[in-house]
């Protein structure tokens, strides 16, 4: 017999010895399964579709079944996933699930049981009764995490005296009853089950987090029994409700090596009572324990601790100094604390560190240089604090053990280049994105020089990046790992780098906002399936490719506002599924929404296409958008009925804020608002919308809306929910009534430029909150009531271009003219990938508080953060009469005061020389006599003063500081003001001359050449009403909007046509 016969029958015995010892399962083991799935579908659930191959078939190997493992050489069952096999609903009591236990009779092999996320509540006792897990001689690891177990429950496991792992996270060990629909939930009744847990002798891994436990009273008894546990190495208690008296309970378990105490309320340091025993502990999480100070003395005695996390607490103070005596620590974090001053060098004792996390702290001061010592560093995070100084190069040249390095938001200046970290090959994550501005990154110095890494994610935002050259870093070009880009506030002026999304298929992010990027926007010929975040805006990009859906189709957030995209919007960002926040706004995007945007995007949260010239149909083709949270559409083309809208359940129900402001929608507002629930804020302002609107038909949640320039008519709406209300031109006519200032909230009334008319109601001073009131360009009239001296919080006051008589009221000193807060919209969508969180600044959409007041002779906006610092009081142009009170001057705090052309007489108060912040004085065309008090050269930011068209006399004052800056027009049609600018000699003008006061009711106090006056006006109205022509011509829109406009006027009566149209132009005249 050959020996290659010999060795064939050899290998033909040993194969089959082996099949011999392959073993099925046995059949008590699978009648026992079946049984299981059995009393599942008893319980009303699919269990073909849980346990879809376990099957009644003799044939059918239950070792092979989905959840299932076996010993390959016995075939007896030893782990069991039967984890989720029910819905579970954590909080719904009446869905608890009552196991039977001696289902689990026949799997005495079992090591491992995974009970996990089935809503159990308890056992039942059935035949063997609790006994039956006598049994389970072996199993080993238990698994009952989100369940709905109490403390009652552990009895009856009593017998499982093997478990080396027992898992309980997330049930209702602490007895926690939730008592209403809010889920807020009593004090917990109970501690930690010592006794039930003290029968596990063997136990090496025990999970209690999640269970609102109160901690475990320190008595004898409850000592005696954790000492059983002798071999407890690892204790996680995190997400309970234990407070540090608690705690004490930790000194008898001495063998612990890990200990998660985090998500707790252990309010002042951990004392040598708790800790003292653990002198085996290597690893201690204590992640947000509200505790308030660092325990500088026995946490520092710890020589065998490694890991040591101390981040989301209100730490105050400093590192301690002997942090160095922690030699053994391998990590530790400090993050999101208060802590302050400088760095200590005992953190440079720590040899063996290897990963430091100081971010979003008060650090200060330089990086020590003794860090470098530090070789085995391979996380460093000393971002969101104050260091500054310049980045030491001994320092990042000691760093190549580094795969995590972060140096955002702090106050590093100085230049400094990237190609230091080319030797750093296991680099994968590199921050510097700065908030000074001061820091300069250089890439290409020196040229050509190639790294060693593969970066996954890089944030270099706002660091002045190859100032010199504006180009995008060369060394990108070589990186092919990417994920995560940020290059953004860097002022490039290149091509967009399409290159970089071909090497890097598995970009998950890109932000290259405010640069100065051209060309096309190109995208790779293959589906990027991994990105998730585009951010380009505040560039140049003209155009973008039709097939960008298909391309990004699981995009996330896509932010191309800003650029110059001349084109029809894209069917294809319908392709993108995903998609939560989409803005083009301020383009030139031209044509209608597509409907496969609307459509394919169902799970859109914010659409913002402000600033485009996009037209027609709104709201018919947004229906299915059911999640949209933020609908921007401001300054369009778009028209349509607002009275056909339809809004009901999901059905634009969801919106929090809506602008469709500058467009040209008609018809009334009508009821489809009120279904609108959850609606923050509403912007119509700038479209043709009219009849009344009545603020009951509005959400209860809206606090800003602003309707200006419609067409809208009486009655004012009474809204007493508001805060900001804007009504300013209109067609509201008539009183102003005590209801409609019925509203205690309002901080912002705009009722300017419409036809109101009698005084203003003594109720008014009832809005304590009020800020800013504007009631400009009225027909109002009466005295100005005192109890605008009780609106104490106001920073700005119009009430200009009205018929108001009487004395200004000295109370007004009184009022603080203080700052105004705008509220914010949050929507907060961020993307956290590989301990990398990337907050994008679209994500909130914003609405800012704006306010047009008019200062230093022209009308500003001022909007948002600037109105902290922006007062003024506006009377001018009414019929106000007597002297200026002397207390006006102690508004010391105010920006502008405007008394312009009203019937004042006597002198200037020389209080006026105490507005040390006012930059605009208008006291112009009155009849004010007596000198310029001289002080008022101290008035240091005056940027405007005019006393023009008065009766002043005497000398003007010196031209020093900014009255040097003042022409003759601020001073002009005072006959007896002497001095420059006017170059009048004050050694001619009599000292004491005969004022002689004008009356102007009844002369005219100027003087017009009646031929000039035609020859000009009648040029002046061939040339507009021929450039009017020539543009409604041209122009389909405004061609329209005067069709609107013109027809609107033929129904309205010729008085109010006329009325409206000569207060118009008296207003404009006095301005």
């Amino acid at each position: 017999m050959s020996p290659k016969f010999m060795m064939l029958i050899l290998l033909a015995m040993i194969l089959a010895l082996q099949f011999q010892e392959l073993k099925s399962c046995v059949e008590e083991e699978r009648v026992g399964l079946l049984q299981f799935k059995e009393f599942v579908e008893s319980e009303g659930y699919d269990a073909d579709h849980l346990f879809p191959s376990w099957s009644g078939d003799p044939l059918s190997d239950c070792c092979s079944w989905e959840r299932v493992t076996c010993n390959s050489s016995t075939g007896r069952v030893i782990q069991l996933s039967l984890n989720n096999t029910r819905k579970y609903r954590r909080c719904s009591y009446d869905s608890n699930w009552y196991v039977n236990l001696a289902l689990f009779q026949p799997f005495v092999h079992l090591t491992t049981l995974d009970l996990s996320f089935n809503a159990i509540g308890g056992w039942i006792e059935n035949q063997g009764g609790f006994g039956s897990y006598l049994r389970l001689k072996k199993l080993e690891t238990l698994d009952l995490s989100q369940n709905n177990l109490n403390k009652s429950s552990l009895k009856q496991l009593s017998a499982l005296t093997s478990l080396q792992s027992l898992n309980l996270s997330g049930n209702n060990m602490g007895g926690v009853i939730f008592d209403n629909w809010e889920g807020e939930f009593q004090r917990p009744r109970e501690t930690i089950p010592v006794q039930e847990l003290s029968v596990f002798e063997s136990l090496e891994y025990l999970d209690l987090s999640s269970n609102a436990l109160q901690g475990s009273s320190s008595t004898a008894q409850n000592s005696r029994n954790l000492s059983k546990l002798k071999e407890l190495k690892y204790l996680y208690l995190s997400w309970n409700a234990m407070n540090k008296d608690s705690m004490k309970f930790l000194g008898s378990l001495p063998s612990l090596v890990y200990l998660d105490l985090s998500l707790n309320h252990l309010e002042g340091p951990l004392s040598s009572v708790e800790l003292e025993n653990l002198k085996n502990l290597k690893v201690l999480n204590c992640t947000g324990i509200t505790s308030m100070e660092l325990c500088q003395s026995k946490l520092m005695g710890f020589s065998s601790l490694e890991i040591l996390d101390l981040s989301y607490n209100n730490l105050e103070g400093s590192i301690p100094p002997n942090i160095g005596n922690l030699s053994s620590l391998k990590a530790f974090s400090v993050a999101r604390n208060l802590l302050a001053a400088s760095l200590p060098s005992g953190l440079c004792q720590l040899k063996r560190l290897q990963e430091l996390d100081l971010s979003q702290n008060y650090f200060e001061g330089i990086l020590p240089p003794c860090l470098f010592n530090l070789t085995f560093i391979g996380l460093l995070d000393v971002s969101d604090n104050n260091f500054s100084g310049t980045l030491s190069a001994s320092l990042i040249h000691s760093l190549t053990s580094s795969w995590y390095l972060d140096f955002s938001y702090n106050h590093f200046e100085g230049s400094f280049s990237l190609s230091s970290f080319k030797t750093h090959s296991k680099l994968e994550v590199l921050q510097f994105a700065s908030n000074n501005g001061k820091l300069q990154i250089d890439t290409e110095n020196p040229p050509g020089w190639f790294p060693s890494f593969q970066l996954k994610v890089l944030a270099l935002s706002n660091c002045s990046l190859n100032n010199h050259t504006n180009s995008i870093p060369n060394f990108l070009r070589h990186q092919f790992h990417l994920q995560i880009v940020d290059l953004s506030h860097n002022k490039f002026r290149a091509s967009f780098p399409g290159w970089l999304l071909v090497n890097n298929a598995d970009l998950e992010i890109l932000k290259l906002r405010n640069n100065f990027l051209f060309g096309e926007f190109q995208l790779p010929p293959f589906a990027m399936t991994n990105a998730v975040m585009v951010d380009v805006s505040g560039n140049q990009i003209p155009g973008l490719p039709e097939n960008i859906g298909k391309i990004l189709p699981h995009m996330e957030y896509l932010d191309l506002s800003g650029n110059a995209f001349e084109q029809d919007l894209l069917p294809s960002i319908g392709d993108m599924k995903n998609l939560q926040v989409l803005d083009l706004s301020y383009n030139n995007f031209s044509g209608e929404i597509p409907k496969e945007l609307t459509v394919g995007c169902n799970d859109l949260r914010v659409l913002m296409l402000s600033g485009n010239k996009l037209h027609g149909q709104i709201f018919p083709m947004l229906y299915n958008l059911t999640q949209l949270r933020v609908l921007q559409l401001r300054n369009n083309h778009f028209s349509g009925n607002l009275s056909n809208v339809k809004a009901k359940g999901r059905v634009l129900g969801n919106l929090a804020l809506l602008d469709i402001g500058y467009n040209f929608m008609t018809g009334n507002i009508g009821s489809w608002i009120g279904n609108v629930t959850y609606l923050d804020i509403l912007v119509m302002r700038n479209n043709y919308l009219e009849g009344q609107f009545q603020c009951e038909g509005i959400s209860r949640s809206v606090y800003y809306l602003d309707l200006s320039h419609n067409l809208l008519s009486a009655p004012l709406p009474s809204c007493p929910r508001l805060q900001h209300l804007y009504l300013q031109g209109n067609k509201y006519s008539g009183s102003i009534s005590e209801a409609f200032l019925n509203t205690s909230q309002l901080l912002v009334l705009n009722l300017r430029d419409n036809n109101l008319s009698g005084s203003i109601p003594g109720i008014i001073g009832l809005l304590t909150s009020l800020k800013v009131l504007l009631l400009s360009q009225n027909l109002l009239s009466g005295l100005i009531p005192e109890e605008l001296c009780e609106l104490k919080q106001i920073s700005m006051m119009d009430l200009s271009l009205n018929s108001f008589s009487g004395s200004i009221p000295p109370c007004f000193q009184g009022i603080r003219f203080g700052k105004i807060e705008p509220r914010y919209l949050d929507l907060d969508i961020s993307h956290e990938k590989k301990d990398y969180v990337l907050h994008s600044t679209a994500e909130q959409s914003v609405t800012n508080v704006e306010v047009d007041f008019l200062t230093k002779h022209r009308s500003n906006t001022y909007k948002g953060g600037i109105l902290n610092f922006m007062s003024g009081l506006d009377l001018s142009c009414n019929k106000l009469s007597g002297r200026i009170p002397y207390e006006v001057g102690n508004l010391a705090w105010i920006h502008a005061l405007n008394l312009s052309y009203n019937q004042l007489t006597g002198p200037i108060p020389k209080s006026f020389s105490n507005l040390t912040q006012i930059e605009s004085l208008d006291l112009s065309h009155n009849m004010l006599s007596g000198e310029i008090p001289s002080l008022l050269i101290n008035l240091y930011f005056l940027e405007v003063f005019s006393v023009a068209y008065n009766n002043l006399s005497g000398r003007i004052p010196d031209m020093k500081a900014q009255f040097g800056t003042f022409d003759r027009s601020s001073y002009e049609g005072n006959q007896f003001l002497c001095g420059q600018p006017l170059n009048q000699n004050c050694s001619v003008v009599s000292p004491h001359p005969l004022i002689k006061f004008v009356d102007q009711s009844k002369e005219k106090w100027y003087g017009i050449d009646p031929v000039l006056f035609s020859v000009t006006f009648s040029t002046t109205y061939i040339i507009f009403f021929l450039t009017s022509i020539i543009i409604l011509y041209l122009n389909p829109y405004w061609r329209r909007r005067w069709f609107n406009f013109f027809e609107n006027r033929i129904y309205y009566p010729a008085y109010d046509f006329i009325s409206s149209i000569v207060h118009k132009a008296c207003a404009k005249l006095c301005w």
